[in-house]
């Protein structure tokens, strides 16, 4: 930290405590903030008291949260108005930057700018949802149009608000923790295999839980034209801890499921796993199965590249921007018969050992870091204007 380069108190707001890709980001983030010598602070409303999915070295704060209805929209603006009601108070708002992740927490700075409590807000746009509810499509452009400046993961996402809201955005990227995540195995491993009741595979693994988004009823198809011809295959979906509402998609999954006659534990669905034990289940894993149908980036896929696993993904932006053509094992996401050609591609020597080296040199070229010094420029501009 030099003289021109004071240090910065960032608040950085993010929707949930739990293990998605936003929040992962705003975590990574406030870290290498720190290690830069500023002051970050993730803040997260939180029902339970519990805090977040896993501890960092930059202070969190778990804010109040009110008790929610199913219904999604109606939650969204509880939250909104809880993050609102916690920084009504002054103690709460000691900060230089208040740095949006998400719509919830954009809408509430928004708020409190309006209101003349803060002197204006930042804003990541990882991705913009396509709701259907023509209210949570008005919030989602306000926490965007109303943003002082804006941050992208990638360029798709710049181009877009470009085009779509005419707004103008720094692109950060995106970084992965090759300290965390690596080919070296552990004690953990074996325990985690073990408990998954993982056989010798091959381990497919999806990440997401089961939604639309994520491609999961394709998934299962390709996977089912994999163990026709592989009976050892296994299929282990991780995570899904969502606000949103999955629940006519997860159905059909399971209806899906059902009529494909699969043995018991074949597919495997693990729900949100333990942070820790992250890394063991990206390393259990013979191929990462990516075929995702929208993304702000995938952060899964440079932590699965990190610990020395292939990748299989769309050929679609965002992930065309940051991979190469012999990074990953490209399929069409709406076939299934092409993400299950990728997957034994993937899985084939010699595409295999190339894959994944190449893939733990995209992992090392994606340093948090860096991702945090492109942030600078737009925190010191508000910084100034708070000052002024």
């Amino acid at each position: 930290m030099t003289a021109s380069s004071p240090q910065l108190r960032i608040a950085i707001l993010t929707h949930s405590t739990n293990a998605r890709g936003g929040v992962v980001h705003a975590l990574e983030l406030a870290a290498a903030l720190t290690r830069l010598g500023h002051v970050a602070v993730v803040h997260a409303p939180d029902r339970t008291g519990k805090g977040f999915f896993r501890s960092s070295i930059a202070p969190t704060v778990s804010v109040p949260a009110s008790t929610v209805s199913v219904d999604v929209t109606s939650m969204v603006e509880t939250r909104i108005a809880d993050y609102v009601r916690h920084f009504e108070n002054p103690a709460h708002r000691r900060f230089d930057v208040y740095h949006a992740q998400d719509g919830i927490s954009g809408n509430a700075l928004a708020t409190l700018k309006q209101r003349g409590l803060i002197h204006g807000y930042v804003r990541t746009v990882h991705h913009v949802d396509d709701f259907s509810d023509a209210r949570l499509r008005q919030l989602d452009r306000r926490s965007i149009v109303l943003a002082d400046q804006l941050f992208v993961v990638s360029r798709m996402w710049q181009e877009r608000l470009r085009i779509e809201l005419s707004c103008t955005s720094t692109l950060v990227g995106n970084g992965v923790d090759t300290r965390r995540y690596s080919p070296a195995s552990n004690a953990a491993d074996s325990a985690l295999r073990a408990r998954l009741a993982l056989r010798e595979g091959p381990v497919l693994l999806a990440i997401g839980g089961v939604e639309q988004r994520k491609n999961t009823h394709a998934i299962l198809d390709a996977f089912c034209q994999i163990h026709a011809v592989n009976r050892s295959a296994q299929l282990v979906i991780a995570g899904g801890a969502s606000l949103l509402d999955h629940g006519a998609y997860q159905q059909k999954f399971r209806l899906r499921l059902e009529d494909a006659g699969l043995p018991a534990g074949t597919v495997i669905e693990t729900g949100p796993l333990a942070d820790t034990e992250m890394p063991s289940l990206h390393r259990l894993a013979d191929a990462l199965v990516f075929p995702s149908l929208r993304e702000g980036f995938g952060l899964v896929v440079l932590e699965a590249m990190a610990s020395g696993v292939p990748v299989i993904v769309s050929h679609i932006p965002p992930f065309t921007e940051y991979l190469s053509a012999d990074d990953v094992a490209w399929c069409d996401p709406h076939h299934a018969g092409s993400i299950a050609n990728a997957v034994i591609s993937a899985l084939s020597e010699p595409l295999r050992s190339r894959l994944v080296a190449n893939g733990r040199t995209v992992a090392e070229r994606h340093d948090w870091s860096r991702t945090a010094e492109a942030h600078l420029p737009a925190y010191r501009s508000m910084s100034e204007v708070h000052h002024a």
